[in-house]
């Protein structure tokens, strides 16, 4: 065996933030190009083309909010309006449903605050019946296609009215007629599904694509490996976004691979195209995720997009960031905030001004509140107005199984028991 001098000892590299609390934000790290400066390739050009663009930041908005470059949509202003008051709508929602929660009204809630843009703005760019596979912060799909706020809120509530009969999580919604699919609560498992609708719309000769959301703590799973690998094995027409808001709950991007390379990145190492785009500009995500979405109806391939933006708020209800990261993060974040950026994008047009944008608020918040007290009719955490008790063995099988039909005859007879004056038909209603 060959002797080895001067040998040093190995040593076990941990990632640190560059800031904890108390200590003030560092941003050095964060290269911003000039807006408009990154080449827009042909959308059914080789991936390798796009492979730039993964170490890139594909920007549209300006710091004066003019909309420069080839990525420009060059959207109408009535489009450009919506986008604004749908991630304003969005914004308002979590306002009122985290105060809900804290009311104790739910039980659990999570905000997409700074985000907006990574949901909206691709929910415009996706034709309305492509099919969306998001993680737990892109409500703002659900709003942007329209679906009834009161029914989310009936979703977050668990109440009578949940058309998820209170099977799932708070914001872990489901809605098949607006292509909205199942969230899970499972990190990855969206984006295997995702390719495969995708493989299947491909089979079937279909028109429809898929997208999938997760954040970028979720590249770290083997399911996003998976679906990387069989998205490019058969082409499937689909768009993987990675929405990397910087932080994994407590846990910065370091851990999941982003402290040496982007995770736009990691279409390259799969051989399909990748676009890394500035996630606080909801025209360049919307340009970045029309291209994809052209790129896949073309049988051009999938694409994986990297939406560089950052959480404003805690991972969910349940969190304390300022236990973890520096209290001036947010304030200081360099690309700014998504609706300030559109809003001032719109000024500059002259087609806004901060009046309208108050008055809009305004409207939304009420629109808000009026949705909320719908929902709350129909019951709140613990306030006993939930679905009838008989449905919690209902909607697995076709016919019931004997050993569940035993199990829910002996569970109705225990509550008559314990509550003489129920009836099955009254639901959670406790005389």
């Amino acid at each position: 065996m060959a002797e080895i001098a001067n040998q040093q000892p190995l040593a076990l590299h941990v990632p640190e933030p560059k800031a904890r609390p108390g200590a003030a934000p560092d941003w050095s790290g964060v290269i911003l190009p000039k807006a408009g400066a990154q080449p827009r390739p042909d959308e059914v050009c080789a991936a390798s083309e796009t492979w730039p663009l993964c170490t890139d930041l594909i920007r549209v908005l300006d710091e004066a909010g003019h909309a420069q470059g080839p990525w420009n949509p060059r959207l109408d202003a009535e489009t450009l309006r919506s986008m604004l008051r749908n991630m304003a709508l969005t914004r308002a929602f979590d306002e009122r449903m985290f105060r809900g929660q804290r009311q104790g009204k739910t039980s659990f809630y999570m905000k997409c605050t700074g985000e907006e843009a990574t949901s909206v703005a691709p929910a415009m760019a996706l034709a309305a019946d492509d099919m969306v596979f998001p993680s737990y912060r892109q409500q703002g799909i659900l709003i942007t296609r329209g679906y009834p706020l009161t029914e989310m809120i009936n979703q977050i509530y668990s109440n009578k009215a949940d058309k998820l009969k209170g099977r799932q999580l708070p914001i872990m919604y489901s809605a098949r007629d607006y292509g909205f699919f199942t969230i899970s609560g499972n990190l990855a498992t969206q984006l295997p599904q995702a390719v495969g609708w995708a493989m299947a719309s491909a089979i079937s000769a279909d028109t429809r694509i898929a997208a999938a959301w997760v954040g970028e703590g979720s590249t770290a799973e083997g399911d996003f490996h998976s679906a990387m690998t069989f998205a490019t094995v058969y082409n499937a027409p689909v768009v993987l976004n990675v929405v990397n808001n910087q932080w994994a709950i407590s846990s910065f991007s370091g851990f999941a691979g982003g402290e040496r390379q982007t995770f736009a990145a990691r279409a390259i190492g799969h051989g399909i195209a990748g676009l890394r785009v500035d996630g606080n500009d909801p025209l360049a995500v919307y340009a970045a995720t029309r291209w994809a979405a052209n790129r896949a109806r073309s049988n051009a391939g999938p694409t994986l997009i990297e939406h560089f933006t950052y959480r404003a708020e805690g991972h969910s209800t349940s969190d304390d960031p300022s236990q973890y990261r520096s209290a001036q993060e947010r304030s200081s974040w360099p690309l700014g905030d998504p609706i300030a950026r559109l809003k001032d994008h719109l000024i500059a047009l002259g087609e806004w001004d901060e009046e309208r944008q108050a008055a809009m608020d305004l409207d939304l918040a009420e629109q808000v509140k009026t949705a909320t007290r719908a929902a709350e009719a129909n019951g709140v955490l613990g306030h006993g107005l939930h679905h009838p008790f008989h449905t919690m063995f209902e909607d697995v099988f076709e016919t019931l199984p004997w050993h569940l039909q035993e199990q829910s005859e002996q569970a109705m007879r225990e509550r008559r028991i314990k509550w003489p004056d129920w009836r099955p038909e009254d639901g959670d209603d406790m005389p």
